[in-house]
């Protein structure tokens, strides 16, 4: 297995993409995110895994089972399994943050 090295902050800043996974490991996947203002990743739920959320860039508001959680640069959210969620960008620029399923 080859793991995972890299500037996280750098390659999410600079990531352009919608959706960018970086690693899928056995347990866990790490992905990029770039939400245009007023997008968002659509409401979701993962049964059987934890989210974390790590914004790198831009505000917005992380969701989760209804309650709205105001995010910003270097905010980090973790979301349990089960729990309905959904992040939106709310700013003006993009909303650049990084995601690992575990």
């Amino acid at each position: 297995m080859k793991g995972y090295v890299d500037n996280i902050e750098q390659v999410t800043v600079e990531n352009e993409d919608f959706r960018r996974v970086l690693y899928t490991g056995k347990h866990l996947q790490l992905v990029l995110m770039t939400l245009p203002p007023g997008c968002d990743i659509g409401e979701e739920v993962h049964e059987d895994r934890d989210q974390f959320f790590r914004i790198e860039q831009g505000e917005g508001e992380i969701r989760i089972d209804g309650v709205a959680n105001r995010v910003e640069d270097d905010f980090a959210v973790i979301v349990p399994a089960g729990a309905r969620h959904n992040v939106v960008n709310t700013g003006e620029g993009p909303l650049r943050l990084y995601t690992l399923y575990g």
